[in-house]
């Protein structure tokens, strides 16, 4: 079964800007992971860091810089085995963009899928504040916002 969660939300900064916070080592460490290592390119590994429990990797399998960009989980929780989360960026108008987010090939609408899918939802407020007002909240408080 292919079940997606889907998300998506405005933002009010340049698409380049938007690419970068979401396809960075320092993007990603801004609004998502403790610590994340990785670049930009097809068929590179990304490091998703967040505990020594939940050291996670995932391949870039799509790529269109300033418009694309999507990740192959390769090492997760059981859960997120075979799955795949990316974004799209679409310019509405200059530093206005849709940004489109799916995480594909769940196996079924479990807790972990509910849950994950709502974290998704409040990070990406994260994501949204960071972008727009420079705002950066301590990874160890991101849990106080979910």
């Amino acid at each position: 079964m292919n079940i997606s969660i889907n998300h998506g939300l405005y933002i009010n900064a340049s698409k380049e800007k938007v690419f970068e916070v979401i396809s960075t080592p320092n993007g990603f460490n801004n609004w998502w992971t403790k610590g994340c290592k990785g670049k930009a390119e097809i068929n590179t590994e990304f490091n998703f860091n967040f505990t020594n429990e939940y050291n996670w990797f995932a391949k870039v399998t799509k790529l269109i810089p300033n418009k694309e960009i999507e990740f192959s989980m390769t090492v997760c929780s059981e859960n997120w085995e075979n799955t795949k989360f990316g974004f799209t960026i679409e310019e509405i108008e200059p530093y206005k963009v849709f940004l489109n987010f799916e995480h594909s090939n769940w196996e079924s609408q479990n807790k972990e899928f509910q849950i994950t899918s709502y974290c998704w939802a409040h990070l990406f407020l994260l994501l949204k504040n960071y972008i727009e007002n420079n705002n950066v909240v301590p990874f160890e408080q991101r849990n106080d916002h979910l």
